[in-house]
């Protein structure tokens, strides 16, 4: 197990990363754990629905009045809207981060398992258990509130925070020992010091994600997992794993 300090002083003294090389492997990893991706997507899916129904059924689906725009859509009405609907989903939003969180980093556990070369069984809901989902959930309120001021400065912030926030999951997956802020630090200091690598190969495994759009649309859950794994083999080269062979720790120039 990493403390905190060491993976900060990995992240510090990390080699520059290839792009291409980060796209290949991505493609190349997405071929082996493509069923294991979705199957985490239909659970975040499922999941997202029912909270939507729930939400609904209860009475506590974010209300924003589009009547604002009654007189035509101006910068004023629709920064309102905006704002309005970024708030009111918070509750909503709080709960879909931590399923999400709680599924995609048991995602990165098989995919660290697989890499390690470890037989373990694929364990969907490992963040559920073991004492887990209290930080998770700790997790999600973090993530929402920061994504939520995020939203409310509008593009740019938000697209600098997104890249950061992508880096929860798998710090969490690695180092589930960490209290939740040092996961927050450890996660900010990665995507700050790998933002723009982990932007742009992000992008790019978005619209590989997307082409399953092509295949009468529900071909994007088999797809979209992609958008996944560049966090993880970034995280990978650049922090490494325990268990993992000397020649996979070098980092790539």
């Amino acid at each position: 197990m990493n403390s905190t300090e060491e993976l900060q002083s990995k992240i510090n003294n990390a080699k520059s990363l290839d792009f291409g090389t980060i796209i290949t492997e991505t493609i190349e990893m997405f071929k082996q754990v493509w069923t294991k991706g979705l199957l985490v997507v239909l659970l975040i899916a499922i999941s997202a629905v029912c909270i939507s129904v729930l939400f609904t059924v209860i009475g506590l689906v974010p209300k924003t009045d589009a009547s604002i725009f009654t007189d035509g859509i101006t910068w004023e009405t629709f920064t309102s809207f905006y704002s309005l609907n970024a708030i009111y989903s918070i509750p909503q939003t709080i709960i879909v981060s931590a399923l999400t969180l709680a599924f995609v980093g048991a995602f990165y556990r098989i995919c660290y398992q697989m890499v390690t070369e470890k037989n373990e069984e694929d364990d969907y809901f490992y963040f559920f258990k073991n004492g887990y989902f209290t930080k998770v959930l700790m997790l999600a309120i973090i993530y929402t509130a920061i994504a939520t001021v995020a939203q409310l400065l509008f593009f740019i912030p938000y697209i600098y925070a997104f890249v950061p926030l992508s880096y929860f999951a798998v710090v969490l997956a690695d180092n589930p020992q960490l209290s939740e802020m040092d996961i927050v630090k450890v996660s900010f200091a990665l995507g700050n010091k790998k933002w723009l690598i982990s932007f742009g190969t992000m992008f790019i495994a978005g619209i590989l994600g997307m082409l399953g759009i092509i295949a009468c649309f529900i071909g994007v859950f088999v797809t979209i997992s992609i958008v996944y794994l560049p966090a993880f083999l970034i995280y990978k080269e650049v922090v490494g794993f325990d268990n993992v062979s000397e020649i996979d720790q070098i980092g790539m120039e």
